[in-house]
């Protein structure tokens, strides 16, 4: 489908002299940028309030980059926008050859769920009910998707998101900027059966980066990273690459290898440039210890034999966040 030229993501969103520009490639990783019908800056793929850039290797996005206006935010439930049926995903035609469809996500033992880099509600935002509803929409096409295993993707990850956009810009009635991405590596594990005859590697990271200011003069940026590679492989949905076996993982991920899985990380930004090979716009870091900082799920005003899980499958969905997370440096 066609987007119309007004929407997509905007570098100077946050303020005229707080401009978050698109992430920089290298030239390495310029080179692998998918390129898109008659697009422009590298091909990149606009939707309403947001953007998308694929890899031409890996059939995945390499950043998702998405404005949030948390004064004009709607609370529109899933229901509301695909009736009481299932979620229906597109491929983005604009860019079909680069982008993974049913074939990965409904492969047998693709044991993981389609993961939005674009938060489906972060985007739901607008001067009416349908403005926002249609944003949100467009989160459900495969350019904004990469596998992710169940437990990362519905809890961990999804509480920082929820954390974001409910507890922080909605809330606050905030302009955030969200930068999404997975780390895509040479050595990820691949998934254990080819895919149309072509082997998968399935990301082993995903990352944000969170722009903001507190006082419309600074801009400030805080950054995240997730990981999932042990899960993939200890649970038999991936397996090492035949050029990984028996070798040792890159230096650069090992520092993670002590800590638990399924657990959400505030870093340097430093870090996730060395991870991506992309270059960010300079901001404010108030978290500055290149050690990953654990971040800490409490619950609040849940009753102790209630699980977050429970409390969102019995009716949470657009209602007030009623968690905090510790360990954030805002």
């Amino acid at each position: 489908s066609t987007m119309p030229k007004t929407q997509g993501y905007k570098p100077n969103f946050l303020g005229k002299n707080l401009k978050v520009a698109l992430p920089q490639p290298n030239s390495n990783l310029q080179a692998d940028f998918a390129h898109a019908k008659k697009g422009k800056v590298y091909g990149l793929l606009h939707y309403p309030h947001h953007s998308v850039q694929l890899s031409k290797k890996r059939k995945l996005p390499v950043f998702t980059a998405v404005n949030i206006d948390g004064k004009l935010f709607r609370p529109i439930k899933r229901s509301d926008i695909f009736g009481e049926g299932s979620e229906d995903w597109d491929v983005d035609e604009r860019a079909k050859d680069y982008q993974w469809g049913d074939a990965l996500y409904k492969a047998a033992g693709s044991d993981y769920d389609r993961g939005h880099l674009v938060k489906r509600e972060d985007p739901q935002w607008g001067k009416t009910d349908e403005e926002a509803a249609a944003a949100s929409r467009a989160t459900f096409f495969y350019s904004n998707s990469v596998p992710q295993v169940k437990e990362l993707n519905r809890k961990e990850w999804r509480n920082l998101e929820d954390y974001i956009l409910k507890k922080q810009s909605a809330k606050n009635k905030l302009r955030v900027t969200v930068l999404t991405g997975a780390v895509l590596l040479d050595n990820d594990p691949v998934f254990v059966q080819p895919v149309n005859g072509e082997t998968v590697a399935l990301p082993g990271w995903v990352w944000k980066v969170v722009y903001y200011t507190n006082d419309g003069k600074t801009l400030s940026r805080a950054a995240f990273l997730m990981g999932q590679r042990d899960l993939l492989l200890q649970r038999g949905i991936a397996k090492l690459p035949p050029v990984e076996r028996g070798v040792a993982r890159a230096p650069v991920v090992r520092m993670f290898e002590d800590y638990k899985d399924a657990t959400t990380f505030q870093v340097n930004i430093a870090l996730i440039e060395e991870l991506t090979g992309l270059t960010f716009s300079p901001a404010e870091e108030p978290h500055q210890d290149r050690r990953p900082s654990k971040i800490v799920l409490n619950e609040v005003e849940i009753p102790a034999t209630r699980s977050i899980s429970a409390t969102r499958s019995a009716g949470m969905e657009g209602k007030e966040v009623d968690f905090e997370l510790e360990g954030i440096v805002l």
